[in-house]
């Protein structure tokens, strides 16, 4: 339990290339496009795509989805795949809220329980013994996230819906207030 603060720091569900400068902008390290049609921050093939290519070369880009199917369209276009599923592939983001059966097999293991739904919840001890770059998602929050780091010394942190003001929808000063709330030591987090 480190401490440190996070070297990255990942903003999921962005949906316009406006976001995408946000990203940019703020000193975020990824940026998260969702390629699953059961989420309410669902890009279209094409468009995830476009948003890609938008961002090639300014910030690394994550395709998310729930299944490896699911990015069959976009994994070419894309640095990571972050799916809850194990695959065969290089780049492999695996999302779950169990321990990963074999984390060395995976370029970031994405702790999140909530499977998207962005609802916070107690995270068990073993999440700080995972090696590799392990990553805390699930409902964090400008005011909950220096206390998740403080206490389990992640590799990163990943946000979606709490800087949104609807599904999709990122606001700026969010986004703004989440990164700084990481990159500030000794911030409350009431």
């Amino acid at each position: 339990m480190s401490g440190q603060q996070p070297t990255f720091v990942k903003v999921c569900g962005l949906t316009q290339e406006q976001q995408i400068d946000w990203a940019v902008e703020l000193g975020y390290d990824a940026i998260g496009i969702v390629v699953t049609p059961k989420s309410r921050r669902y890009c279209p093939p094409e468009r995830a795509v476009e948003l890609a290519g938008y961002a090639r070369g300014r910030i690394p880009v994550f395709a998310v989805a729930l299944r490896y199917a699911e990015t069959a369209e976009v994994a070419g276009h894309v640095d990571t795949v972050q799916i809850y599923e194990t695959a065969d592939i290089p780049n492999l983001a695996l999302a779950s809220g169990a321990p990963p059966e074999r984390p060395e097999a995976l370029q970031y293991f994405f702790y999140d329980a909530s499977a998207g739904s962005g609802v916070f919840a107690d995270i068990p001890d073993w999440v700080a013994d995972v090696p590799g770059k392990v990553v805390i998602a699930g409902g964090l929050d400008e005011h909950n996230v220096a206390g998740v780091v403080e206490a389990f010394g992640p590799y990163g942190v990943d946000v979606s819906s709490s800087v949104e003001t609807a599904p999709g929808v990122k606001s700026r000063e969010k986004m703004a207030s989440f990164i700084a709330a990481v990159r500030t030591p000794g911030r409350d987090s009431r």
